[in-house]
């Protein structure tokens, strides 16, 4: 089964590997331009963790009223 491209995993796919590659890359036993391919695709996992949160941050702060009206969520004290 081929890999899936970085946006097409969910975030938990994408934070699995992007553990998997700290810990690798942690052992010091990768040879430099091993551990550069990784390191790369690191930041681009990272990059990707980091936009799903945005997205589901701005999905979460939002509420829609009956009208269908949508507003930020506020709390009221």
């Amino acid at each position: 089964m081929a890999e899936k491209k970085e946006k097409e995993l969910s975030f938990e796919e994408s934070l699995e590997q992007l553990e998997e590659i700290v810990k690798k890359l942690e052992t010091g036993d990768v040879p430099l331009d091993h551990a550069i391919e990784e390191f790369n695709k690191a930041m681009k996992l990272s990059k990707v963790c980091d936009e799903k949160l945005k997205n589901a941050e701005e999905a979460i702060t939002k509420l829609v009223k009956e009208n269908g009206e949508i507003v930020d969520f506020q709390v009221e004290e």
